[in-house]
C-alpha cells in the first residue's frame, strides 16, 4: 500500500494534485493499492471523485497526530509526499514509522530525511536539494498519459490557448489575455476549478475569445491549438511533449529554472516571472514548426513508468 500525501489550495495551486493524480492512475492501472491523503480543498476533491480515486481528507498542519494511525490502518509500505516544502518534524513522523519517504521537487527542511527525492523540475544547476537519493532530470517527469494519444506536429499558427493553472493564484490569466488580444483573434482561455479572478477576467475578455471552465481533458484541448501560454511548471512540459509550442510565464520563483530550461530546449519562449513580464516575449512566434519539433523530440514520456518502478522497488 502506498500513501500519497499532497496539498492543493488557491495559494499553493493544483500542480501537486495533477502530478499525483497521474501517478495514482498509473498505480491503479497496475493494480497497486494506494490512498491519497489531501487537505480539504473542494475543487480538488471533486476532481478526485470524478476520477474514482480513493482519498481521505486530512489536516496537513497536524500530520504527526494522524499519520501513525493511518500507516497502521492501511499497512502503508511507502509514503509519498508532494507538497513542495515538507517540514522536518512531519518527515520525522514518517521516518520513525519505519517506512520509506519519497518526495518531489522538495525545498522543505524535511527533504533531508527522504529516502528518494525525485526532482524532475529542479533544473537550476546551482541548486542543491536534500535527500538520501536525489534523481534529477526530465526522465522522471510524471506527465499525463493522454499525451501519447494526442501529440502532433504543428506547422502553422491558427489558434492559441491560455491556461495558467487550476487556481492561477496571482490572476496572470487576466494579464495574458490583455496582451494576447492585441495580436490574435482566435484564442481559447481555460480556467481551472480553483480560479478566483472571474470578475477581472470577464472585464478583459474579448467577445471573439472562447472561455472554458474545467475542461474534462486539458491534453485533448491542447490538441486543438497551435500555441499555448502556460505557467512554468508541469503543464508547460505537457504542452511541449504534445508538440504544442509554449510561451511560459513563471507563476512562482521556483518555476523560473524549468521555464528557462524548456526555452533552452527550443520548445518554448520564456516570458519572465509574472511580477516582471517581458511583453515582447508574448509576441506571436514565427518558428512554430521548430518549437513543436523540439518538444516532440526532447520531452520524454516514460517518466511516470520510471517513477512507478522506483516506488515498487522501495516497497
Amino acid at each position: 500500500m502506498f500513501a500519497i500525501c499532497l496539498e492543493s489550495s488557491h495559494a499553493r495551486g493544483m500542480g501537486h494534485l495533477f502530478r499525483m493524480r497521474n501517478l495514482a492512475l498509473l498505480l491503479r492501472a497496475r493494480q497497486v493499492p494506494f490512498v491519497l491523503l489531501i487537505n480539504d480543498h473542494p475543487p480538488a476533491l471533486e476532481l478526485l471523485r470524478r476520477d474514482g480515486l480513493t482519498f481521505e481528507v486530512v489536516d496537513l498542519t497536524r500530520i504527526e497526530h494522524w499519520a501513525p494511525d493511518t500507516i497502521r490502518r492501511h499497512r502503508v509500505q511507502v509514503w509519498v509526499n508532494d507538497r513542495l516544502d515538507t517540514d522536518l518534524s512531519q518527515a520525522r513522523t514518517i521516518s520513525e514509522a519505519g517506512i520509506p519517504l519519497v518526495t518531489f521537487d522538495d525545498r522543505g527542511t524535511g527533504a533531508q530525511l527522504a529516502d528518494l527525492h525525485i526532482a524532475a523540475l529542479a533544473l537550476d544547476p546551482g541548486e542543491r536539494l536534500e535527500g538520501n537519493r536525489v534523481l534529477h532530470g526530465l526522465d522522471y517527469l510524471i506527465l499525463n498519459p493522454e499525451i501519447a494519444r494526442w501529440r502532433r506536429q504543428r506547422t502553422e499558427l491558427r489558434s492559441a490557448m491560455i491556461t495558467l493553472g487550476g487556481s492561477d493564484t496571482y490572476g496572470v490569466t487576466v494579464r495574458a489575455v490583455a496582451l494576447l488580444r492585441k495580436q490574435i483573434r482566435n484564442a481559447t482561455v481555460i480556467i481551472g476549478p480553483g480560479f478566483q479572478h472571474r470578475t477581472a477576467l470577464d472585464a478583459e475578455l474579448p467577445e471573439d475569445f472562447d472561455l472554458k471552465i474545467g475542461v474534462p481533458s486539458l491534453i485533448e484541448e491542447m490538441n486543438r491549438h497551435d500555441l499555448s501560454i502556460t505557467g512554468g511548471g508541469i503543464t508547460a512540459f505537457e504542452a511541449a511533449a504534445s508538440g504544442l509550442p509554449v510561451i511560459a510565464i513563471a507563476n512562482e520563483w521556483f518555476e523560473v529554472p524549468p521555464a528557462r530550461h524548456l526555452a533552452k530546449l527550443g520548445a518554448a519562449r520564456y516570458a519572465g516571472h509574472h511580477s516582471n513580464l517581458d511583453e515582447s516575449a508574448l509576441a506571436i512566434p514565427r518558428d512554430v514548426t521548430a518549437m513543436s519539433s523540439a518538444g516532440l523530440a526532447r520531452i520524454p514520456l516514460h517518466g511516470a513508468e520510471r517513477v512507478c518502478q522506483l516506488l515498487l522497488e522501495l516497497a
